[in-house]
Parts: structure tokens; sequence; C-alpha cells
């Protein structure tokens, strides 16, 4: 009976598993195992089982079980330690082989109902979590490596839960682990922001004498630098000191860069000058870290100075330090100074790199130099590079920005012929460039070629195209492609229902911008100054100065970040119906915000205020324009 008993348990185990633990050796075995034992013909003298078992069948424990290590039933083994009793009956057969089986299905069945509990509550998903939970459960207090592999893996593939987990069921057995897996603990939980049990382990490696390292520190100190958290990555530091492990070149350099990070030079200063009075290799790594922080702070000449410090002290630039010096006067807008560096950096015999190019094109394009942007991506093909994804998102969007989409077009094929699959956002850039100019054939064409390549659309597509059929003013069509959206699992966003509510305005449906603006709310949007800015300019067009002063009126109550836009409509829309203390005072409101507004508002409100004779207020408004005209010089100039 207990043979069949086992057997239907064995089988219901067997399906139970059968999805992915076929593969374990565990499985394997005592499926052979019982597969003999079951197979076997029922004999039909029945043997008597002997009172008296083996000792070894009862002192012997067997080993926990591990990925490594599966569990081994030998029954070999225990047939020969039987064969020095001679008190058989029955072809020779030790009667302490049923006993043995007895204790080999009790102790099995267990074991397979632990492993079986276990993988039903994490999930077939978690597999290597439920087998820790096993290993785990054993009353242990000796860990093979096995252990100390599993949480290294678990902590790799990012189950770094349930690595502490077994992790906390070893150390309550008071199992210590090597430290290299506490390492691997460590900067697991400090990935996923687990700060607090990071910084417990140091206390519980203490205990176990495993003493931290240099690596375990500066994983836990770039950790709370990464989560913001500096000022208790100072404390750690000093706490590191008076644990007999001193700050090391790589500690210092998370500090600075940290401090760099949230603008505090000052104290990158400090530390950097430490680390040269105390590690003449550091000086490249770190004064190019603060280097670079002070050109994103934007303080060009202070990193100049760190740079000609570095020549100074005779230290060996790299590459990468030129990189920093090329990108950083990029983002200055500075990039005749940028390429200066780019042609030293040949001189001195380094090449550049694709970092170096997408910072000088990424410079040349914000700066609208498009042409020369151009010339740089041809050298950079001259140089035996090839451009990558950031490359030609940099070129697509400062062509299309300055509205020559076909030759977007070219580089999109370009990209396409060095079997890159351009990302959504370089297909959304060309589209929503033909966008802007009404081309919706183009527009879709592109679409279509987006699909075939397998690059599935989103949101902002729609949105492309949604704008070149408003643009259009085919509002119908706009709308369908928003159904088709809802289609397709997307969701519209502010944006979309932005456009639909300017196409519906520009064509004078009031009534459906109204719709549009209600379905808004009604999906939990909330609209924005673009938004009412439409709802002004739909108003205003049909007349309606009230209504839309209103909606100013309420936006400016709301506390909503304004821009100059309604203020510009009203105000012209005011001059041209002579309401010119309507539209003083609102120029008035906008001048206290601080806000400029174009030209024409200004020569409609000047031309408004001196008809009526307001020559004060006119000279006012008309130095304001001049103001607005020479700005405008300076920066075409």
């Amino acid at each position: 009976m207990v043979l069949v008993a086992a057997g239907e348990e064995l089988l219901i185990i067997h399906r139970t598993f059968s999805f992915n633990l076929r593969s374990l050796p565990i499985v394997q075995e005592i499926g052979d195992f019982f597969s003999r034992i079951i197979s076997q013909p029922p004999d039909l003298v029945e043997h008597q089982r002997a009172s008296v078992q083996s000792p070894s069948l009862v002192d012997d424990q067997s080993p926990a079980l591990t990925i490594e290590e599966p569990y081994k039933i030998s029954v070999r083994e225990w047939l020969s330690k039987d064969n020095k009793h001679d008190d058989y009956k029955d072809n020779n057969e030790p009667p302490a082989v049923f006993n043995v089986l007895d204790t080999v299905l009790v102790h099995t069945m267990e074991r397979m109902k632990k492993l079986r509990e276990s993988i039903t509550i994490v999930g077939r998903c978690s597999l290597l979590e439920g087998i820790a939970n096993v290993v785990c459960s054993e009353d242990s207090r000796r860990a093979d490596n096995s252990d100390f592999v599993l949480i290294r893996v678990l902590c790799t593939e990012g189950k770094v839960l349930a690595a502490f987990q077994l992790h906390n069921e070893l150390y309550r057995s008071s199992v210590a682990l090597d430290l290299h897996t506490y390492n691997f603990l460590v900067n697991g939980l400090c990935k996923i922001g687990s700060l607090s049990e990071a910084t417990w382990l140091l206390e519980v490696m203490n205990n176990m004498c495993a003493f931290p390292n240099h690596v375990t520190y500066n994983t836990l100190v770039d950790g709370y630098c990464r989560w913001g958290s500096v000022d208790r990555a100072l404390s750690l530091v000093s706490s590191m000191a008076e644990s007999g492990v001193r700050p090391n070149v790589v500690t210092c350099n998370i500090l600075v860069h940290a401090f760099c990070s949230r603008g505090l030079l000052e104290n990158a200063k400090k530390l950097l000058a430490d680390i040269l009075n105390e590690h003449e290799s550091a000086n490249l790594v770190t004064s190019t870290i603060l280097m670079d922080g002070f050109f994103e702070k934007g303080d060009a000449d202070q990193a100049i100075n760190m740079w000609n410090e570095m020549l100074k002290r005779g230290i060996e630039v790299d590459r990468i330090a030129y990189n920093v010096l090329v990108n950083g006067f990029c983002l200055m807008h500075n990039t005749k100074l940028a390429q200066r560096y780019f042609s030293e950096m040949f001189k001195k015999g380094f090449l550049p790199d694709v970092v170096t190019f997408n910072s000088l094109i990424n410079g040349l394009s914000k700066n609208g130099n498009m042409d020369e942007a151009c010339d740089m991506y041809d050298k950079m093909s001259l140089s035996g590079l090839l451009a990558d994804q950031i490359s030609y998102n940099l070129i697509i969007r400062g062509l299309c920005q300055q509205g020559d989409i076909s030759k977007a077009v070219e580089f999109l094929h370009k990209m396409l012929s060095h079997s890159i699959v351009p990302e959504p956002r370089i297909w959304n850039l060309i589209m929503n460039g033909y966008g802007r100019v009404g081309d919706t054939n183009s527009a879709y064409s592109i679409r279509n070629m987006m699909t075939a390549t397998g690059v599935v659309p989103n949101t902002f597509t729609f949105n492309a195209l949604i704008h070149a059929e408003v643009k259009g003013g085919k509002i119908v069509h706009a709308l369908m492609l928003k159904q088709e959206l809802l289609d397709s699992g997307l969701f519209p966003d502010v944006v979309t229902y932005n456009l639909l509510i300017s196409g519906a305005c520009r064509i004078g449906h009031t009534f459906f911008a109204r719709e549009m603006l209600l379905e808004m709310l009604n999906r939990g949007y909330q609209p924005d100054i673009i938004t009412y800015t439409e709802l002004i300019r739909c108003l205003c067009l049909k007349g309606k100065w009230q209504q839309a002063q209103e909606i100013l009126n309420k936006v400016q109550e709301s506390g909503l970040g304004i821009d100059h836009v309604p203020f510009h409509i009203l105000i012209k829309l005011y001059s041209k119906m002579g309401k010119v203390m309507e539209a003083l005072e609102l120029y008035e409101e906008m001048t206290t915000k601080g806000i400029l507004g174009r030209y024409s508002m200004y020569n409609s409100l000047f031309i408004a205020l001196r008809k009526k004779g307001y020559l004060l207020e006119a000279s006012q408004v008309y130095k304001q324009m001049d103001k607005l005209l020479q700005c405008r010089r300076k920066e075409d100039g």
C-alpha cells in the first residue's frame, strides 16, 4: 500500500513539475529510482520486515537540497552496508530493504512537499526563490558554496529581495556568507534603493567576521549618492575610516561626481585638493569629473582653469578629457572653440569617437548650423565610424526644426541602409514635420514605412497625423484618427485634445471644442495653458471677447503658468475694436508679470493708443517695441 500510495503521489508531483522541472537532477533521479521499484512485478512470497532497523538508516542525515548538488538516493550503498547481516530470508534479499524504502519515501515526500508548496507560493516565474525557501527551511548550520552561488545568481537576475530573504534564513541559522557574496547583495540592495537594509548588512558582516572592504563601502557610498543622500554618504565615509578601511580614489571620485551633479562645486574642489595631495594617479579622472561639473553649471572659465591646471601639473590627458571639453563648449553654444579642441585631439594623436562627433553635431544643430552638422556626419563616416541612433536623431531633429523635411527623409533612408531601425521618436519627428506644413500624404507614407519595418506606432505618432489633418482643416479625419488610436489600445493625451480643440476653433466650431474639453476632463486630464489659449482664440474669432476675458481671468487666478499668447490675442482684438483701456490694462498686467509680447501686438496697441490720443502711453509702448527690435538684431547679428 505504501508503494501504491507513493506511486500516486509521485505521479501527481511529476505532473506538477513537468512544465519546467524535468531537467532538474533531483526530479530525474527520484523518478528513475521509483520507476525501477514500481515497475518490478510483485513477488508472490511476502517478505518479512526486520524488527530492528539498520543504524545507518536511522542516524544518517540527508544533505540539504541545492541546485549544484541535488538530493541523491544511493540504494546500492545502503544495500552494500547491509550485506554484512546474515539473517536474510527468501532468496537472500535483505529485510532492511523495505525499511529503506519506507524511510526514503517519507523523507522524499516531505522534501518534495516543501518544494511544491514553495513554488506554489512564489509562482512559476520565481522557481529559484522557491528552491531558496526549501534550502533555508532545513535546520542546518552549514552552508556550501551553492548557497552563495544562488544568492549571487538571484542578485544578477534582479531578484534581490529573494536573495535577501535567503540570506536572512541563513543568518538565523548562524551561517555566514563570504565577502564576495555579501558585496553582491549590498550592490543589489543599493540598486533598488533599499539602503537601510544594505547598511544593516555592514553590521551583519562585522558580526559574522566577514569584514567589509573598499568594494563594500564604495558600493554603499555610491548608492546613497545616487539616491540623493550625500550627507549620509559623507557620514558613511567617516565610519569607513573608523572601521580601518581608508577611503581610496574610487570613494573620492564618487563624492566628487555627486557634488558636481548637485552644483556643490566648491565642495568638489576642496575634495579634489585633498585627492591631489594623496593620490597623484587620481588627478586625471577626478579633475575630468570636476571639469564636466563646471561645464554643466555653465562656468566655462572654471572648467578651462581646471584644464590648464591639469596641463601645468604634467597630467597626461586622454580622449575622454577632450570629449568633456568638446561637449562642454557645445553646451555653452561655443562650437568654434569646441572645433578647435576637436582639431587639437588629432594633433595629440587622439582619434575622436562617436561621442565626440555626436557632441559637435548636437552643438551645431542647436545653433542652427545644419550644413556644418551634416558635414560633421560625413567626417565621421570618412573616419570609419558608424553613426548611431543618437547621431541620426540629432540631425533629423535639427533638419525638421528648420523645415528641411526632405533632407531629414534622406537621413532616414541612410539609417535603414545601415540596418539601423529608427526609434519611434525619429519617425514621429518626420511625421510631425510634414504635419506642420499640412502634408498629410507624406505623413501617412512615413507611417506606412514605419509599420513596415516593424515599429509600432504610439500616441505621439497619432498626434503627428492628427496635427497634419488639423492643419489641412480636415477635422473629421482627425476624429477618425483619434478613434483609430483608441482601437489600437492606446489612449489620447493632453496634446491630442489640444490639437482637436485647436482644429475645431480654427473652423469656428466652438460647440465641438467645448465637447472635446468636457471629454478631456471626464478622462481625468487637466487642461494646460495651450488648451485655454485655443479656447480664448476660438471665442475671440466668434467675437465673444467677454467670455474669452473670463477664461483668462480664471487661468490667472488658478496659478497656472501663462505665456504671452493669450495676452497677445486679446490685446490685438481690443486694439482692433478700439477698446484701448481694456487693451492697456491687459498690457500692464503682462508687463507686471515680466512677459514679453510679439512685435505685432506692440504695433497694434501703439496705433490704437495714438488714434485715441493717448500719446504718453503710446510712447511707452513704442520704447518697449524698440527694445524688442534691438534684442532681435543682436540675436541675428
